[in-house]
C-alpha cells in the first residue's frame, strides 16, 4: 500500500473549493466572478448546492448584475436547501422597497419562483406593495407573482384578497399591466373554473381594446383571447370591434393575425348589414395568404385555420384559388391541405382552371397525393352540377392512363358521381368495366359491384362481371362481400332468367361458407325475404336511393361556431373541441354532443326547447345511429320515400320485415308463380341455433367505435 499511496493524495484542493474561497474574497470582482463560474457550472449541470451558504452572503450587493445571479441561484437550489433560504428573506424584503424600480421586480419576482411554503409568509406584505407599486414594470411582475401564488396556496391568495386586486389591475393605466393582468386571471380561472370565472363585461372590453395597440405580441394575442367570450349588445357595437380589431392583421406574429381573424369572425355573427360583413371579409384575405410564406409547419396550421374560415365565409379567399395550387417541393401533409381548400374554393368560372391543375396532380409520383387528387376532381363533379360532364372527360382521361391506382379511385369517385346524378352518366359504365383485371383494392371492387349491381339492365354481360368476382368471394374483403351480394339480388330481380344460378350460388356460399356475421345475415335475409314475396324484395333492394350531398367533407354547424372560437389553438388544427382532448378530462359521446349543442346558437340559449335538446342528447344520438344500422343493413337508405306509391304495398312490405325479423320461414307466400319456382324447389336454409365452433363470432358492440 505504502508505494501507492500517491495516487490517493493530492495538493489540490479541488474546483469547489477554490470557488468557495473566490465566493469569500474581500475583492468585489472576484467575488463577482466567481458568482459567473458558479452560475455556469449549474447551467452545465453540475452540482453546486454545497456552495448555498458562501453565494447567500453575496446577495446584499449594489451590482445589479450580480443580484441578478445570485437570485438565479437562489431559484434553482431553494428546494434543495429550504433552511437557509430563510436566512435571505431579510434581503428580499429589503430590495422590494428599495429605490430602484428593477431591484424592487427582481425580489417580488425571485420570492414568487422560490416554491418553498415558509417562504410564503413573508411575500404577502412586498406582494401587496408591488400591486399598487408606482412603476408599471414592478405592478407587471407582482400580476405573474399573483398567479405563482395561487399555484402554491390558493387559500391564502383568496384570503389576502388578491385575486381581487388582480382583478382591477385589468383597468390599468398601463397596457403591459393590462396584458399580464388577463393573461394571469386566464391562467387562474383554467385552474380553478369552478371559483372563479373570468368574464369581459363591457367597460372592461373597451379598456382592453384601448391597451391592445400598445402591447406587446402575446399581451395583444391574450386580449384578443379574453376578447372571445366579449358579447356585444347590438350590431353597431360588434362593427366597433370588429374596426378597433383590424390592424392587427398586418402584425407579423401569425398568432397575433390568428387571433384577429378569430374575433372578426365570432362578431361578424351578430353585424346585420350585409357590407361591414363584405369588407371584413375583404380585409381578411391578404393576411391569410401571407401566412402560407412561412416555412410548411407553419403553412399547415395555416391552411388548417383557413379551411375552418372558408367553411363559413367562402367569399374571403374566392379570388385567390392560386395561391394554394400545390408546389412541387411542398410536403404530402401541405399538398393534402391545399386539395381540400382548393375544392372549399371551386365554382362554376374557375373550375376549368382547377381541372387542368388537378390533372396535373394525378400524373404525379406520389401514390397518395394522385389518388386524393382524382378524388378531389370527383368532388368537384359532386358540388358543382354544370362542371360534372367536365370531370367526367378528366376522369376517363386519367382511366385512358392505365395506371392501377388512378384507374381504381377513378372508379370509387364515378360511383359517388352516379349516386349525385342518376341516369345521367350511364353511357360511360363500359369503359369502367374494361378495367375489371385492373381492379385489386377492396374499395375499387365494391364500387364497381354497386356500379354493375345498380346499372344491371344496362349491362350486357352483369353476370359474367360479378362471377368473376364470385370466383375468389371467399378470400374477398367483407366490403366487397356485402356488395356482391347486393348487386347479385339486383341483378336477379332485375334479369331474373338469366341470374337464377348465379343468385343461388352466391346466396348458399355466402349463408354456408363465409364465418363474416354480417355476411351471413344479409345472405339469410336476402334469401328468406325472395322466398317470401319478390315483388317486396324488390320494393325494398330497389328502391330508390337518395343522392348524396356534396358536402359530406365540411364540418357541422355547430362544430364550426365552436372551432371559430378556437382558432389559433390545438383545437384549430385537430378540428376537434379542446374538451374531446384536454388531458385529465374524460369525454364520452354523451359529453361532446353536449358541448357541441351548447355552441349550436349561442344567441338562443333562453330557448326552452334546446335547452331540452341539449340534456338529451343519448337519445338524439341513439336514434340517429338505430337509423344507421338499419339502413346499412340492406344498403338502402330508410329516410327516403319508399318506392311503393301506394299505401296498401308499402305496409306489405312492412309486413314481410315482420316476418323476417321473426324468422319464420312458415309464412312463405306461394302466389308468385314466376319466380317461386325457384326458391320452392331450394328452400331457405333454416336458422342453425348451435353455433359450430368455427363460426364462433366474438362479441362486438356496435356502439364501440362511436363513444
Amino acid at each position: 500500500m505504502g508505494r501507492h499511496s500517491r495516487f490517493f493524495t493530492t495538493n489540490k484542493k479541488g474546483e469547489i473549493y477554490e470557488l468557495k474561497k473566490e465566493l469569500n474574497s474581500e475583492h468585489r470582482q472576484e467575488r463577482s466572478d466567481a458568482v459567473k463560474k458558479v452560475i455556469a457550472s449549474m447551467t452545465v449541470g453540475k452540482d453546486v448546492s454545497g456552495l448555498f451558504p458562501d453565494v447567500l452572503k453575496n446577495m446584499q450587493t449594489d451590482d445589479i448584475e450580480l443580484k441578478k445571479l445570485v437570485y438565479l441561484y437562489l431559484m434553482n437550489y431553494a428546494k434543495t436547501q429550504p433552511e437557509l433560504v430563510i436566512l435571505a428573506v431579510n434581503t428580499f424584503v429589503k430590495d422590494s422597497d428599495d429605490p430602484n424600480p428593477l431591484i424592487r421586480a427582481l425580489s417580488i419576482r425571485t420570492m414568487g419562483c422560490i416554491r418553498v411554503e415558509k417562504i410564503i409568509d413573508y411575500l404577502t406584505e412586498p406582494l401587496r406593495r408591488a400591486v399598487k407599486d408606482e412603476n408599471p414594470y414592478v405592478r407587471k411582475t407582482a400580476a405573474i407573482c399573483v398567479a405563482k401564488l395561487y399555484e402554491i396556496e390558493p387559500k391564502m391568495t383568496e384570503e389576502q384578497e388578491f385575486i381581487e386586486l388582480l382583478k382591477d389591475m385589468v383597468s390599468d393605466v398601463n397596457p403591459m399591466v393590462v396584458a399580464n393582468a388577463v393573461i394571469e386571471l386566464t391562467d387562474i380561472h383554467q385552474e380553478s373554473p369552478e371559483k372563479y370565472t373570468f368574464k369581459v363585461n363591457e367597460n372592461m372590453a373597451n379598456k382592453l381594446l384601448l391597451a391592445l395597440n400598445e402591447c406587446t405580441e402575446w399581451g395583444q394575442i391574450a386580449i384578443l383571447n379574453a376578447m372571445v367570450d366579449y358579447k356585444p349588445h347590438d350590431s353597431k357595437e360588434a362593427e366597433a370591434i370588429c374596426d378597433r380589431v383590424l390592424p392587427r392583421l398586418q402584425h407579423a406574429n401569425g398568432a397575433v393575425v390568428l387571433s384577429a381573424v378569430k374575433i372578426l369572425l365570432i362578431n361578424m355573427r351578430f353585424i346585420k348589414e350585409q357590407d361591414p360583413i363584405s369588407m371584413f371579409c375583404k380585409k381578411m384575405a391578404p393576411p391569410l395568404v401571407t401566412l402560407l410564406s412561412n416555412p410548411p409547419e407553419f403553412q399547415y396550421i395555416a391552411l388548417r385555420n383557413i379551411s375552418i374560415v372558408l367553411q363559413k365565409y367562402p367569399q374571403v379567399l374566392s379570388n385567390e384559388i392560386r395561391v394554394f395550387f400545390c408546389k412541387y417541393n411542398d410536403p404530402l401533409y401541405v399538398k393534402l391541405e391545399k386539395l381540400d381548400i382548393l375544392i372549399h374554393l371551386s365554382h362554376s368560372k374557375n373550375i376549368d382552371q382547377l381541372l387542368s391543375e388537378l390533372k396535373e396532380y394525378a400524373n404525379e409520383v406520389d401514390v397518395e397525393f394522385v389518388r386524393r387528387s382524382v378524388n378531389a376532381i370527383g368532388r368537384c363533379a359532386i358540388k358543382i352540377s354544370d362542371a360534372a360532364e367536365r370531370c367526367i372527360h378528366v376522369l376517363l382521361d386519367l382511366i385512358h392512363t392505365g395506371v392501377s391506382y388512378v384507374v381504381q379511385e377513378a372508379i370509387v369517385v364515378i360511383k359517388d358521381i352516379f349516386r349525385k346524378y342518376p341516369q345521367t352518366y350511364e353511357g360511360i359504365i363500359p369503359q369502367l368495366c374494361e378495367n375489371v383485371d385492373v381492379l385489386d383494392e377492396p374499395e375499387a371492387k365494391a364500387a364497381l359491384s354497386w356500379i354493375v349491381g345498380e346499372y344491371a339492365e344496362n349491362i350486357t354481360n352483369a353476370d359474367d362481371l360479378i362471377r368473376f368476382f364470385l370466383d375468389n368471394f371467399t378470400e374477398e374483403n367483407s366490403q366487397v362481400q356485402l356488395q356482391l351480394l347486393t348487386a347479385a339480388v339486383k341483378l336477379f330481380l332485375k334479369k331474373p332468367n338469366e341470374s337464377q344460378v348465379l343468385v343461388q350460388e352466391i346466396l348458399q356460399v355466402a349463408s354456408m361458407e363465409c364465418d363474416n356475421a354480417d355476411i351471413r345475415d344479409r345472405a339469410y335475409i336476402y334469401w328468406r325475404l325472395l322466398s317470401t314475396d319478390p315483388q317486396a324484395a324488390k320494393a325494398v333492394v330497389l328502391s330508390e336511393k337518395p343522392p348524396i350531398a356534396g358536402k359530406n367533407q365540411e364540418l357541422s354547424l355547430a362544430l364550426l361556431d365552436t372551432l371559430i372560437s378556437e382558432i389559433g389553438t390545438l383545437a384549430s388544427v385537430y378540428h376537434k373541441p379542446a374538451e374531446t382532448f384536454v388531458a385529465g378530462k374524460k369525454y364520452g359521446a354523451d359529453n361532446v354532443a353536449k358541448a357541441v349543442l351548447k355552441q349550436k346558437h349561442m344567441d338562443d340559449y333562453d330557448n326552452e326547447e334546446e335547452e331540452e335538446e341539449v340534456n338529451a342528447p343519448s337519445e338524439n344520438i341513439k336514434q340517429a345511429i338505430e337509423g344507421n344500422e338499419i339502413g346499412d343493413l340492406l344498403d338502402l337508405d330508410w329516410s327516403s320515400e319508399p318506392v311503393a306509391n301506394n299505401a296498401a304495398v308499402a305496409s306489405h312490405v312492412n309486413n314481410v320485415l315482420d316476418d323476417l325479423l321473426l324468422l319464420n320461414n312458415n309464412n312463405a307466400i306461394s302466389n308468385n308463380d314466376g319466380v317461386m319456382k325457384l326458391f320452392d324447389s331450394r328452400p331457405a336454409p333454416p336458422i342453425n341455433t348451435t353455433t359450430t365452433q368455427q363460426r364462433q363470432q366474438p362479441a362486438i358492440d356496435p356502439f364501440a367505435n362511436l363513444l
